[in-house]
């Protein structure tokens, strides 16, 4: 009996959905809009969130151990007449170099939330080429682990980065630069720094990240020549740099990490802490312009089932009177609503997919290139779902509520 009843409620529910095709159609179409609307506003608000996190950590590890620098207490102090033998306190000269380095690095790297580390010694430069000089910062490295952890292979344009390895007075420059001394591959410039350091470096690739003062002054070279720039040993060592499975992460490992290390440990959002505010701000917006779209859709798709229903109230009296109880009323009612629900989700994901391949099209320029919207599963997965609850409640309710009127009182308006 009771398949009996599903069937006649399937085909009242096809016979209403196809005798009135036209307004089953505005009614899917309000859905349509609804779901590509939602999908679209959330894949363009968190495609700029991964385009300036990406940005960031072009050259940002999410830590960075490095020893603070000190500096040089009195000699002999006074404490009643605050007289010190050393009146003009100064940073000490060895303060940068980190002890054991490899150590620091071997158990780092046992971390099972650490997904790269690797060395640096950084060094303040003057790039120089005839007449022209430009002032920048050249980081010496492990070509291959910066690579595993920056991807430089995506932000080379020129050269190859590997060449850098069989190279020891090779130099990856920023494009910016390459273009302030009008330098090109395979070209010698000067690089000094400010201990009186020269040395002569062949140019083995060009680099562009697409931030622009990024690409103006940073220079990659090998770990020995940076050494040499900094007038230091083989066993010199600035920075280690270290990134984890999840940089939201990065200031709760900072305890354990000090303690591993036993120096300063920093991480991303204290060394960019208005990239950090800007990241939080995007995100706490991103959430809010959810929320309304989702509201504007459940809200806007609601009306258009409701005025479906509500104009089948006849139809509603007749099936009451011919001794339909009011569940099956429901049930008609509900799989309607699903049905256009399903139909608006499959041309709302469809077109969804469109807005967002034209506008990820969309060249911008600058440092941005094409605009940063991308495709993200998860919001097409709950924009599925988003739409069958909203619809099947927009159908619930108001059939539920006609299903509660008397057919007479119908009849009679």
């Amino acid at each position: 009996m009771k398949n009996h009843n599903h069937n006649i409620n399937s085909e009242i529910a096809y016979t209403h959905l196809f005798s009135k095709k036209k307004q089953t159609l505005v009614a899917a179409l309000g859905v349509t809009v609804g779901i590509a609307i939602f999908i679209f506003m959330n894949s363009l608000m968190y495609g700029f969130e991964v385009y300036s996190v990406e940005s960031l950590f072009k050259s940002t590890p999410h830590l960075r151990i490095y020893k603070e620098e000190k500096i040089s207490q009195p000699l002999v102090s006074n404490s009643e007449n605050n007289l010190a033998l050393l009146a003009n306190p100064k940073i000490t000269k060895e303060s940068k170099k980190l002890i054991n380095p490899n150590l620091i690095i071997e158990a780092l790297k046992k971390q099972p939330e650490v997904i790269g580390v690797t060395p640096n010694v950084s060094a303040n430069v003057f790039y120089n080429n005839g007449e022209a000089q430009v002032i920048g910062r050249t980081s010496g490295v492990n070509i291959e682990e910066q690579n595993t952890m920056f991807h430089l292979e995506d932000y080379i344009v020129e050269g190859k980065y590997s060449d850098l390895k069989s190279n020891q007075n090779g130099i990856i420059l920023g494009v910016g630069i390459a273009e302030k001394l009008n330098v090109r591959l395979d070209d010698n410039i000067s690089v000094a720094t400010a201990y009186g350091v020269s040395k002569v470096m062949k140019v083995i690739a060009l680099l562009k990240t697409g931030v622009t003062n990024t690409d103006n002054t940073l220079s990659y070279t090998n770990i020995s020549a940076a050494q040499q720039l900094n007038k230091h040993g083989s066993s010199y060592i600035t920075d280690i740099f270290v990134n984890i499975k999840d940089f939201e992460t990065s200031r709760k490992v900072l305890p354990k990490f000090k303690q591993l290390s036993g120096y300063e440990v920093e991480d991303w959002e204290t060394a960019n802490v208005s990239a950090a505010a800007a990241n939080k701000i995007r995100k706490m917006m991103a959430m809010a312009i959810s929320f309304s779209i989702m509201l504007v859709a459940a809200f806007g798709i609601y009306n258009i089932l409701n005025m479906t229903i509500m104009e089948k109230l006849n139809d509603i009296a007749i099936l009451k009177a011919i001794g339909f109880s009011g569940k099956d009323v429901i049930k008609i009612f509900v799989k309607e609503a699903v049905i256009i629900g399903i139909i608006g989700i499959a041309f709302g994901l469809i077109l969804a997919m469109i807005l967002v391949k034209l506008m990820g099209n969309l060249w911008v320029g600058g440092d941005i290139g094409f605009f940063p919207i991308r495709f993200f599963p998860k919001f097409f997965v709950l924009g599925i779902g988003f739409g069958l609850l909203v619809t099947t409640l927009a159908g619930y309710i108001p059939a539920r509520k006609a299903a509660k009127l008397d057919p007479i009182t119908i009849f009679r308006k």
